[in-house]
């Protein structure tokens, strides 16, 4: 029976990262990797240099090396190597968030929020303008946080959408959809049209939400990118829907 052998994994930071890394070493033998910390646990005999081309299928910035003595002395810990890749990652992702309160994890969401809120009052004629402004400038915030890392966001994305996972470039487009309706809400352009939309994209992206919570899932949320820390939580889902709501209350009230 081959040896297990241990490598230090350069570059992981998701869940996704572990997704990639795994699916980079197809056809090894016993391949198991974990978050944190990032390593890759192998049983076959093929060299490292054989190793550090095919985890580059993953992205350039991933990297496989040897572990350093220190790294070795702390991976003497059986809840390291002994606990599969998802549960160890999951667990982590449990503690990080147990050290933090509900309000020191959402606080940044809310604090953007609430800023969009107030700006859409000005020019405020009735409630229904107050809520264009707001899905403008939702849209537009939101969509613009997921540009500062675009495959950031495409890969965490991934992990519970349910479009992206069949269709990784969906991520990557995903976006500059937000945008597009942001624009359009912003400048009232065929608005019809784009609360049909934003009905279509929040609705249908709010199920890959409600898959991931009904899962259980501890994944990472990404609707301001990868910026913000935040978990997966019924939040993400009524954020989702309250767009829903908002574009369909537009579409029954006639404001076009």
């Amino acid at each position: 029976m081959n040896k297990e052998i241990i490598f230090a994994v350069d570059g992981m930071h998701c869940a996704a990262c572990i997704e990639k890394v795994t699916k980079a070493m197809k056809g090894e033998a016993g391949v198991k990797v974990t978050l944190n910390p990032s390593r890759l646990m192998i049983t076959g005999a093929t060299e490292l240099a054989t190793l550090q081309q095919k985890i580059k299928k993953a992205g350039d910035r991933y990297g496989l090396r040897p572990r350093t003595a220190a790294e070795v002395r702390a991976d003497s810990m059986p809840t390291a190597s002994a606990m599969p890749a998802h549960d160890h990652a999951a667990m982590m992702a449990a503690a990080a968030e147990d050290n933090r309160t509900f309000l020191q994890i959402y606080y940044p969401l809310f604090l953007i929020v609430f800023a969009i809120a107030v700006v859409s009052l000005k020019s405020v004629g009735d409630w229904r303008d107050w809520i264009l402004n707001f899905e403008a400038g939702f849209f537009l915030v939101f969509g613009f946080f997921k540009l500062l890392n675009l495959k950031g966001f495409a890969e965490a994305y991934a992990t519970y959408d349910l479009l992206a996972k069949k269709i990784p470039a969906y991520g990557f487009l995903y976006p500059f959809l937000e945008l597009a309706l942001g624009f359009a809400f912003l400048f009232h352009y065929q608005l019809t049209s784009a609360f049909y939309a934003a009905i279509i994209l929040m609705g249908f992206s709010s199920l890959g939400v409600l898959q991931a919570i009904l899962k259980k899932q501890k994944i990472r949320c990404a609707c301001l990118g990868t910026t913000l820390n935040l978990p997966m939580t019924s939040i993400t889902l009524i954020e989702d829907l309250a767009m829903v709501v908002m574009a369909a209350v537009m579409l029954t009230t006639g404001m076009m």
